[in-house]
């Protein structure tokens, strides 16, 4: 008995054929060659363990920590001066609590157009008080504060990288309090 395929019964086992070779080819791709998956904890064992990020791993000691209510920690690791005019602060929201907590939202300040834009720190200032001046963090042309926005629940024990920019105060100023709505306020040294 002989069997005959039909034209079109040709190009569909050619094109069974392509397909079952091409994703057999995909799937041998990422493990060497031998088709197995490389072993993820006999690559860390190889090096003595996973490598830190750049924020894992840094022991320094945070430029100040603002406390916060139910628990909430705000930990300032870093204030450093732009050549293009302005100061980005940044830190890590902790909560230390052992429940979960809603950041509040009066850490958006009382801006009708900042909070507009949801649950932000735009409600955050720098105050140089040997200058006499107050710094809001800054806003995009929309209104937007460019600072960590979409705040919300922070589980027991989670933290949350953030970011404020604000003006940069004359250079001749290095030493600055922040301000944080519902958080105690706290002295930092900008930094370049």
């Amino acid at each position: 008995m002989s069997i005959r395929f039909t034209t079109k019964a040709r190009r569909g086992m050619v094109a069974l054929t392509v397909a079952a070779g091409l994703a057999l080819g995909v799937a041998g791709c990422g493990g060497g060659g031998d088709g197995k998956k490389p072993d993820a904890s006999a690559s860390s064992s190889k090096d003595g363990g996973s490598k830190p990020s750049s924020q894992e791993g840094k022991s320094e000691t945070p430029l100040a920590e603002l406390k916060g209510t139910d628990g909430l920690l705000l930990q300032i690791t870093s204030a450093e001066r732009d050549s293009g005019g302005f100061v980005t602060v940044n830190g890590v929201v902790k909560n230390d609590g052992a429940k979960s907590v809603v950041i509040p939202p009066q850490t958006s300040g009382d801006e009708t157009e900042v909070i507009a834009h949801g649950p932000s720190l735009g409600g955050a200032t720098l105050v140089d008080s040997k200058g006499k001046k107050r710094y809001y963090v800054l806003r995009d042309t929309e209104g937007r504060p460019l600072t960590t926005t979409g705040l919300g629940n922070l589980e027991a024990g989670q933290t949350l990288p953030v970011f404020m920019q604000f003006p940069a105060p004359p250079a001749s100023t290095s030493d600055v309090d922040l301000q944080v709505p519902t958080f105690s306020s706290g002295s930092i040294k900008i930094s370049g």
